[in-house]
């Protein structure tokens, strides 16, 4: 487990920047105990984890180090960042803009759908198109994250069918992608 080099940190941070706006800086900010968070990577993933409990993970040797803290994603081989969906606690408690979706809404995102106008239920207002958002239920609870397809004045003039958020990651991928989901290799 390394700390990440300046270009990995540059694309990772534009990658949360998406997600949280300007929030960013409370992931790293120094906690009231005096310890903060920092990012660390393991082979392709990236982990965030307490500084602390990074720096006693030094003693385990790296091929002997399976995980640490909370997945946040990884990279690949072209050197682009894709979140996982265990960064989706994070994501949520930082989101600048979000996303509700209606009960029938739930199942086709949970099932690896776009979302479309009709199961929207609220949006964050002003979202711009290209943006990333976090995915909720009608009860505030996270299900996701996606991209949006429009923005929100745009979407309002759409048909029902229409597409209004390109799904990145969802719930439901802990079932259906489980075998590969948190692989060492």
């Amino acid at each position: 487990m390394r700390p990440l080099t300046e270009q990995e940190t540059k694309v990772l941070f534009t990658k949360l920047a998406n997600y949280t706006g300007n929030s960013l800086k409370n992931l790293i900010a120094p906690l009231p105990d005096g310890d903060r968070f920092c990012f660390r990577l393991n082979k392709d993933r990236v982990y965030y984890v307490r500084l602390s409990i990074a720096n006693l993970a030094t003693s385990i040797a790296r091929d002997k180090l399976l995980s640490l803290g909370t997945c946040i994603g990884k990279f690949t081989k072209t050197g682009k960042f894709r979140l996982h969906i265990t960064a989706l606690e994070i994501l949520s408690e930082h989101a600048r803009w979000k996303v509700w979706v209606r009960p029938n809404g739930e199942m086709p995102f949970l099932y690896g759908g776009n979302i479309v106008k009709a199961h929207v239920g609220r949006w964050s207002d002003d979202c711009p198109e290209h943006q990333g958002v976090v995915v909720y239920n009608m009860n505030d609870t996270p299900l996701g994250f996606g991209i949006t397809a429009r923005s929100t004045a745009e979407a309002r003039r759409l048909d029902p069918t229409g597409i209004t958020c390109f799904r990145q990651a969802d719930c439901g991928e802990y079932l259906r992608d489980e075998d590969n989901l948190f692989a060492t290799t």
